[in-house]
């Protein structure tokens, strides 16, 4: 390649998606990822596309709106791209209801949807109906969601590589030089990287842990349980996820709090009793302090740029992130909101 505008470095889904917009849009764009393409946690099991609650609106709900709202479009821009599937899907999510209290606050989140969501999606209270893939509900009632989505993690970053390649990108596993503006979406490494060089700190590492059963149940919605997420892949797989540990020895190890899991996801959905459990994964998600996303120009460094903290929303948040940055590197058009800056 005789010239490079943009350097991403970082193979996971911020890193992934920036170079594949910045591609997209005509830019000659260089990848390196020195350990692995989805190395760490984007290289998981659940891909969960789930939408905030309808109350208490903010710039990230917002920010996070518009990207489970562009999703489809976006992914299918990739799949187009590499000729490769990536296990996109907006098939909505269920969620049981504890009790009646439960089912006003349902109800009155719907209310909100309705005038946040801009009539592309809707948030309602149904009767449970007892079906196989539909979680017990103490209460007879489900929120049923319209905005919910999954994708597959793997098949996803794969997918990215591709249609990089294809629109004349590079792909780099190992070292290589910087060329041009230079962005760095490099996880837990990146945030400690931010923290030492700011002097403060920045955010840190949360592990995750996450398991897969062979079951098909690809047309079917996601269900989130009690904070567990039961999500149908497209090859035939559910993914059961996630731990949040503070305090871990062995960052990619499994332990019994997975089969914690496991039992959990069969209390809620009996079907998957006789499931076989084909993978399990371990890895630290990276979280800013903030909470949020932390987007833009890397403070008294010239030419380079941050795209961290995805946390457990970073595939939902990928395709507004990546436009977001695009649309900053390439055109010189800030539209980061303020919560997500260093």
């Amino acid at each position: 390649m005789a010239r490079v505008d943009l350097t991403v470095r970082g193979g996971g889904i911020f890193g992934l998606a920036i170079a594949w917009e910045a591609a997209r849009r005509g830019a000659k764009v260089r990848l390196i990822e020195t350990a692995g393409i989805g190395a760490g946690s984007s290289g998981g099991l659940v891909g969960a596309l789930s939408p905030h609650v309808p109350e208490s609106w903010n710039a990230k709900k917002a920010f996070q709106l518009e990207s489970l709202l562009m999703a489809a479009e976006w992914w299918a821009g990739v799949g187009a791209a590499s000729g490769l599937p990536t296990g996109y899907g907006r098939l909505g999510r269920l969620q049981p209801l504890a009790d009646a209290a439960a089912v006003d606050l349902a109800r009155a989140r719907a209310v909100g949807a309705g005038a946040l969501w801009q009539g592309q999606a809707e948030w309602r209270v149904i009767a449970a109906t007892g079906a196989a893939w539909e979680p017990a509900s103490p209460s007879g009632f489900l929120v049923q969601d319209t905005l919910g989505a999954r994708l597959h993690p793997r098949l996803a970053a794969t997918a990215l590589v591709a249609a990089i390649r294809a629109m004349g990108g590079e792909v780099v596993l190992g070292e290589a030089a910087d060329q041009g503006a230079v962005v760095w979406a490099t996880g837990v490494a990146g945030l400690q990287a931010l923290s030492e060089d700011l002097g403060r700190p920045i955010g840190g590492g949360v592990k995750g842990q996450a398991l897969s059963l062979r079951y098909d149940a690809a047309q079917l919605p996601q269900l989130f349980v009690d904070g567990l997420h039961v999500v149908p892949h497209a090859d035939g797989t559910v993914a059961i996820g996630s731990t949040s540990e503070q305090h871990w020895t062995d960052s990619t190890a499994t332990d019994a709090q997975l089969d914690i899991l496991h039992a959990k996801a069969i209390a809620a959905l009996p079907v998957l009793a006789s499931a076989p459990v084909i993978d399990r994964w371990a890895g630290v998600r990276p979280r800013a302090k903030s909470r949020a996303p932390i987007l833009g120009a890397w403070p008294d460094r010239p030419g380079h740029y941050v795209a961290n903290g995805g946390f457990k929303i970073g595939f939902g948040m990928a395709p507004k992130v990546a436009e977001t940055m695009a649309d900053l590197i390439l055109n010189g058009h800030d539209t980061i909101p303020d919560g997500f800056r260093l």
